[in-house]
């Protein structure tokens, strides 16, 4: 008879504590997953200037919506803002852009540097080294959580994939509009702007 090992399950806090090294780390279920960067071996994460600009331009255009609306008006946050979506076992991403809600912002402490709660919206940009395999694992990962609204920005084919919780994904491309009345109310993006 085998007797199966398992890995003890890891938390947030332990992986905050890990090194800066270079190496995009994130929790899926208490489970640490990897993946180094070209720059690893250098302790440092370097992304491409067109990932950077779109992720850029996202945060901005839909900050810039965000100030047309009425208070309180939650948040936009970029760079590989650290999310825990989940906890017991612990789930923490960092994603590219979100938007969360007044609620979950007025539930922030001071004891933390990442954000605790669900987004409303989670931007993804795609990157050359990013496999399907890897993308899939997180939008599987932020709808089981409750993320309402998921994009993700291919640079290369200048479209946006958008998923909407318990509906299909729609691909919206140049010439078109993200427009999301439920969830993102009163926003109409031209997919071109966010590669302007």
């Amino acid at each position: 008879m085998s007797v199966a090992l398992t890995k003890p399950l890891m938390t947030t806090e332990q992986l905050l504590a890990m090194p800066d090294d270079g190496i995009e780390r994130w929790l899926v279920r208490g489970e640490l997953r990897e993946m180094p960067s070209e720059f690893a071996s250098l302790g440092m994460t370097i992304r491409n200037r067109f990932h950077t600009r779109i992720e850029a331009r996202v945060a901005k255009l839909v900050d810039n919506w965000l100030d047309e609306r009425p208070s309180p008006r939650g948040q936009v946050h970029s760079g590989e803002v650290g999310v825990r979506l989940s906890d017991d076992p612990d789930s923490t991403y960092g994603i590219d852009v979100v938007y969360v809600s007044a609620e979950t912002v007025a539930q922030q402490t001071d004891d933390s540097t990442i954000i605790v709660g669900v987004p409303i919206l989670a931007v993804e940009i795609s990157s050359p080294s990013d496999t399907q395999e890897a993308i899939d694992d997180k939008i599987d990962a932020y709808q089981s959580a409750g993320v309402l609204v998921i994009w993700i920005v291919d640079p290369h084919d200048r479209t946006v994939l958008i998923y909407r919780l318990g509906e299909e994904p729609r691909l919206a491309s140049l010439g078109q509009e993200i427009v999301d009345e439920s969830h993102l109310p009163g926003l109409r993006l031209p997919v071109a702007r966010i590669f302007d």
